[in-house]
């Protein structure tokens, strides 16, 4: 029974990080593409492929996101 909780509270953990990097990688991408516009010589390619990557990370753990609460 404590292998059970153990493991269930490893699982919340690592979903709030997985979480939290989606929320960081979608506002690097945000705040990235903004930069690209406001200075053209960044690297744009990078910000947008992180924008999708938490969008796609962050529309995956949805269901999840009741779980923790």
């Amino acid at each position: 029974m404590k292998k059970r909780k153990i493991n269930n509270h490893l699982k919340k953990v690592s979903y709030t990080i997985l979480i939290a990097f989606a929320i960081i990688l979608f506002w690097r991408g945000i705040w990235g593409l903004m930069d690209a516009y406001l200075f053209p010589k960044n690297h744009t390619l990078s910000y947008i492929i992180s924008i999708i990557v938490g969008i796609i990370i962050l529309y995956k753990t949805e269901t999840l996101v009741g779980k923790l609460i």
